[in-house]
């Protein structure tokens, strides 16, 4: 999380809000003679030395851009590969006439110096040399040992610079210098431009009693300054910075107070991208607050104890507003604890997983949009099979769109439809003669066409008279588009949506009577049965179901209320005992089926001699037979796939560990983990929580932790490298979260433990 979070920034912000305000009650006295005289001090300092960073560097980057220019013509390329003679005069001449171009009022150089170490021979402001004749000869040769192509190098203005540049009185010269050719590394010589340091002071020339600037370079040495004395020298000399304060000068921008000898400063500094100088001034503290001492001391009493008040209640409210998002954001860390939440703060996370969350919520309509028919009929085939629960039928029909409609029919009907062929054609035309408002989704279960049909009418004969033009027009236009035969079967009107599945009985009932009836004929269920409904005994398949799917994921208490659900709906029923035995028997069979699908040998919960069926048809009683049920199928069913639950859970444990052990010095990730094992990377998240009680990370950080306590204390091993093996990117990270769990420092703690195993 961001080292300011957003409480942070609330409380800041309250206080903020309360107490300006009351300090500008108080006759803007502190404000004026105070803070803001400072802060504008600050941010004057902090523009001028932007301000004079812009002004410097211009002349400096035109100077750079310019000799670049010069060394890459073709004139400066082509004489770097050949010696220059007395009668090569027209090469010198233009030569001279290409170098003259960098000395003016906007590069102020009054020296330019080519060297070709190559050939020997110099050229500057006075003439054509031989190096090896040359007075600075050593000191150009050194310049070929500077790190960089191109180097910015303060010197003394002795044996370097010509007469024009000795012009200037200067003591020291601003070189730059650049290795020739510019994009060869086989160096040949050298491309000098000199700066006399007294021209760019007077840039910075307007130094006051409290406050003085000044330019440094990388090494804090004094570049630029007004008092030429001063150049060349550290700025400790200045006696305005202390040593220690010089790592507070590594950012680009920054502001600090200091304290010497001299008194009590401000230091403002801007840091150079092009060349990495510093530019500083330094303000007495004194002189910029001696204004404000005439502060009443009422008015820092009254202000005081009304700011006081009001940072309470700002901390207090803001303590408040905060729970609800920190609870948030808390939940999205324990969702996804890889995520990374550096340079963010907690809108920003809020924001980013509403707008994934959105983007889920799109992705999943368009899935659930593409496979809406498919997950309609497989609706309509577990509707007719009734397999729904009440609850989960009248969900379904409002997930569809058909609750509005279907909540409005008087009457009901099925209509079954057969034919060899072409069943998906014969679907679209009786989606095509039905109107939508009349029917739900047409599907085919087991060859046949099925649709459920309703309507508004209240008269029966009307609603008959209804069907029979509709299953007319079915078969016509079958016959006309396909040139099928086809025979229709159609249930009893009903008037409940739960009779559904009897009525899809009956209509699959009246087609079986095509055998006597032949082809293509339309065979209402009134026809046969004397017109009164099939005695369908209702079964409950959806609650077996789960019961069957509890059993296998060995949670015995969810199997305990379902068996007792089943129980309950079989029993709610009114039957005779042998229908009774026929549903327990029907339920005892589907439990063995899974036995057998499993793999369980029966031998490992029914002891030899025992005759399950036998047992249950000589139970009458139903808790009895709760009871038989629970401890004879249910529980050691449970128990076996539990064993074998725990088990697999063990062994997937044991091998991400072991992986862990293995390659813990290496960018090891749960995903990696779980593409080697074939696994989903969240069920194996959640099953090595439940088998260490810690999540994968941890378990990792901590491992790595015991390996760098290991090698602290039975090794010499440097701690960079051992945070570099333990994959920290930096090794900061890796000495605070050492210091989080060990209350100190890796070196810290291999000097205590070194100590302890040598005594």
């Amino acid at each position: 999380m961001n080292r300011l979070n957003l409480y942070k920034k609330m409380v800041i912000f309250g206080c903020l809000l309360c107490i300006i305000p009351v300090l500008f009650l108080g006759f803007f006295s502190y404000i004026k003679s105070a803070d803001s005289i400072q802060e504008q001090v600050n941010e004057s300092n902090i523009h001028l030395m932007k301000q004079l960073n812009g002004n410097m560097e211009q002349i400096l980057k035109t100077l750079d851009q310019s000799l670049n220019h010069v060394i890459n013509s073709t004139l400066v390329q082509e004489a770097l590969y050949r010696p220059i003679k007395f009668y090569d005069f027209q090469l010198y001449n233009n030569l001279r006439k290409e170098l003259s171009h960098l000395q003016s009022f906007d590069t102020r150089v009054t020296d330019v110096i080519v060297v070709n170490i190559a050939h020997d021979w110099v050229v500057n402001n006075q003439g054509l040399y031989e190096l090896e004749a040359y007075s600075a000869k050593d000191k150009l040769l050194s310049f070929m040992s500077l790190p960089f192509n191109s180097n910015w190098v303060l010197l003394e203005n002795k044996g370097l610079g010509s007469l024009d540049t000795e012009s200037y009185s200067c003591n020291h010269i601003i070189t730059l210098i650049k290795k020739l050719p510019n994009l060869s590394s086989d160096k040949r010589g050298l491309a000098i431009a000199n700066i006399p340091s007294c021209s760019l002071s007077k840039i910075i020339a307007n130094n006051s009693d409290s406050r003085e600037m000044m330019i440094l370079d990388s090494d804090s040495r004094i570049l630029i300054h007004p008092d030429e004395t001063k150049i060349g020298q550290s700025v400790l000399a200045t006696n305005r910075i202390n040593p220690d304060d010089f790592t507070l000068l590594d950012n680009k921008v920054g502001q600090f107070k200091t304290g010497t000898g001299d008194g009590d400063f401000t230091v403002t500094y801007v840091r150079s991208d092009f060349n990495g100088w510093i530019y500083v001034s330094f303000t007495e503290i004194q002189q910029i607050t001696k204004e404000a001492k005439a502060i009443g001391w009422f008015t820092v009493y009254v202000c005081l104890a009304i700011i006081v008040t009001s940072v309470f209640f700002v901390w207090l409210g803001s303590r408040r507003m905060y729970t609800p998002i920190r609870g948030i954001v808390k939940a999205i860390s324990d969702r996804f604890p890889d995520f990374n939440a550096k340079k963010k703060d907690e809108l920003q996370i809020i924001n980013e997983h509403i707008e994934d969350l959105f983007i889920s919520n799109s992705n999943l309509k368009h899935e659930l949009s593409q496979n809406s028919l498919q997950m309609r009929s497989l609706f309509l085939n577990k509707f007719y099979l009734g397999n729904l629960s009440q609850t989960e039928l009248t969900d379904q029909l409002i997930l569809y769109g058909y609750y509005t409609h279907v909540r409005e029919w008087n009457h009901l009907i099925v209509l079954t439809l057969q034919v060899d062929l072409l069943l998906f054609a014969a679907n679209n035309i009786v989606e095509e003669i039905v109107p939508p408002e009349n029917r739900l989704t047409p599907v085919i279960a087991d060859q046949t066409q099925v649709t459920l049909i309703g309507s508004t009418e209240t008269d029966m004969e009307s609603f008959n008279a209804y069907i029979y033009d509709m299953t007319e027009s079915i078969q016509q236009k079958i016959h006309t588009f396909l040139d099928l035969d086809v025979s229709i079967g159609t249930s009893l009107p009903f008037k409940l949506l739960s009779k559904a599945p009897r009525a899809y009985k009956e209509g699959l009932e009246a087609l079986k009577h095509r055998m006597k009836l032949g082809k293509g004929v339309i065979i209402p269920y009134s026809n046969i049965n004397s017109g009164k409904h099939t005695l369908i005994y209702s079964y409950p398949r959806h609650i077996e179901n789960e019961l069957i799917d509890s059993i296998k994921l060995a949670d015995e208490e969810r199997a305990t209320e379902l068996l007792r659900q089943w129980l309950d709906e079989v029993f709610h029923r009114d039957r005779s005992p042998h229908e009774y035995q026929i549903s327990l028997l029907r339920l005892l069979n589907d439990l063995m089926i899974v036995v057998q699908e499993t793999g369980i040998r029966l031998q490992q919960f029914v002891p030899e001699g025992r005759f399950l069926h036998q047992e249950l048809l000589k139970l009458y009683v139903s808790d009895e037979i709760e009871t038989w049920f629970q401890t004879s199928v249910i529980r050691p069913l449970i128990e076996v796939f539990r064993d074998r639950r725990d088990s697999q859970y063990h062994n997937l444990s044991e091998q991400i560990i072991d992986m862990i052990h293995n390659g813990y010095d290496t960018d090891l990730t749960l995903e990696e983990c779980a593409s080697r094992l074939h696994y989903n990377a969240f069920y194996l998240s959640s099953v090595f929580k439940k088998e260490t009680n810690m999540s994968f990370s941890d378990y990792l950080s901590m491992h790595r932790f015991h390996m760098a306590k290991e090698w602290l204390t039975q090794t010499d091993m440097p701690i960079k490298d051992i945070a570099q093996k333990l994959r920290y990117n930096n090794p900061q990270n890796f000495i605070r979260f050492f210091r989080k769990q060990t209350g100190m420092t890796p070196g810290q703690y291999r000097t205590q433990h070194s100590h302890i195993a040598k005594s």
